[in-house]
């Protein structure tokens, strides 16, 4: 007797595209109005099950020295220990634990978010990952953002 093991679903890895991503924020700014910046240097990747999307990885790093919010002045006091400390903390970084899909179908990734020292688990909504399609160039590429809400007091 032969037992043959069904073949499993390709998995494949898709690295961050640092052209054509970005981590934005926003924050409440003296409690009048927001300002929104973003972490323009960011790497990871995804490794993306095909059969089943909840088994899927994702890791990424962000250069907190790449943050901008359009004012000079303001990108280097968050800069300073007064916030993201860049000189001793020069990375924020995620790695998911669990992949999830809600009662709605969307993807609920949740992972350890490091950021100033401190590691916590957070919780992404996320749209995509997108089918993938190749540009004008040939190269074949997904999309998908993902958006979280998070407490700065609690990653100080």
């Amino acid at each position: 007797m032969t037992t043959l093991a069904t073949p499993k679903a390709p998995t494949t890895t898709w690295t961050i595209d640092p052209v054509h991503s970005v981590a934005e924020f926003k924050v409440k700014h003296m409690m009048i109005s927001n300002v929104k910046g973003q972490f323009t240097a960011l790497q990871g990747a995804l490794t993306l099950d095909e059969a089943d999307v909840t088994q899927s990885k994702i890791e990424a790093t962000i250069d907190a020295n790449s943050i901008h919010t359009r004012d000079h002045q303001r990108d280097a006091h968050l800069k300073s220990p007064d916030f993201f400390d860049v000189e001793h903390f020069p990375t924020l970084s995620f790695v998911s634990t669990k992949v999830a899909r809600d009662a709605n179908g969307e993807l609920a990734v949740t992972g350890d978010l490091t950021m100033h020292g401190v590691t916590r688990p957070v919780t992404f909504t996320v749209e995509g990952p997108t089918a993938a399609h190749k540009d004008p160039w040939g190269n074949v590429k997904i999309g998908a953002s993902a958006t979280t809400v998070i407490h700065r007091k609690d990653l100080a």
